[in-house]
């Protein structure tokens, strides 16, 4: 998003974006649930398996972004050291970390 978003939206880019990445990858989850439970009704564990896992994959996203909002809201660090500081790995870690569990709570 550009200056331009900032005047239009009233917040900051960094934010929105934020917010962005966190609302579409609870999106993303939701979508893979029922594409998980349509495979189900095919009888496709493999398919279940990989519309799970990408569903685990959007929800620690999104958790990892909730994270990097609230801190950034409350005035804490701000940058790649943010996120290090708290002990968060990077979206990317999160995105490939096949069968790990899903965090809970947020």
């Amino acid at each position: 998003m550009n200056s331009a978003g900032s005047q239009t939206t009233g917040t900051s880019d960094p934010t929105y974006n934020l917010i962005s990445v966190a609302y579409h990858a609870l999106q993303g989850a939701e979508n893979y649930e029922q594409y998980a439970e349509d495979a189900q009704e095919e009888g496709d564990q493999e398919l279940i398996d990989f519309f799970r896992e990408a569903q685990q994959q959007s929800q620690r996203c999104a958790d990892q972004a909730k994270q990097l909002l609230a801190s950034r809201l409350q005035g804490g660090q701000t940058g790649m050291a943010a996120g290090q500081a708290a002990g968060q790995s990077s979206v990317a870690d999160a995105m490939g970390h096949a069968g790990s569990k899903p965090q809970t709570g947020g």
